[in-house]
């Protein structure tokens, strides 16, 4: 079992559920039964290693509270079942995101011509920028 099936398997275990009155479809349905989805997980809990946390950071945004935990709210489907699968893919797909390492930015190579090129049209916008400003009649 890899690090991150390992982590995957050790967040659902440690994930916390609660079911809450959803609004969307379902009909008079939705009064009656709270089919909504809220997981909770403590993201320090699962002890993370330091690049791993900070990209789960970036990704969660807004669903991460100031208390470190991960927040899913789902309400997409009309069972809870359903919303309850939805929301553990959905970290799943979370923490499988964090674990992937981004890619490094290969260096664009210019060549002498380019070089100039470029050059060349700052000089251009530069004279053009230096022609503007206010007009004296002298």
């Amino acid at each position: 079992m890899s690090d991150l099936e390992a982590t995957i398997g050790r967040a659902q275990a440690l994930a916390s559920e609660s079911f809450i009155a959803s609004a969307g479809p379902g009909g008079q349905n939705v009064n009656k039964v709270a089919t909504a989805v809220q997981l909770r997980l403590d993201v320090y809990a699962l002890r993370l290693i330091p690049p791993v946390f900070a990209r789960l950071k970036e990704l969660a945004g807004s669903r991460m509270t100031a208390r470190g935990e991960l927040v899913f709210t789902a309400r997409r489907f009309r069972t809870q079942e359903a919303n309850r699968a939805d929301a553990r893919e959905r970290l799943a797909e979370m923490l499988t995101e964090a674990h992937k390492l981004p890619e490094k930015r290969a260096k664009s190579r210019l060549n002498r011509v380019g070089k100039e090129q470029r050059l060349k049209g700052k000089k251009l916008r530069g004279s053009v920028k230096a022609g503007r400003g206010k007009v004296s009649f002298d």
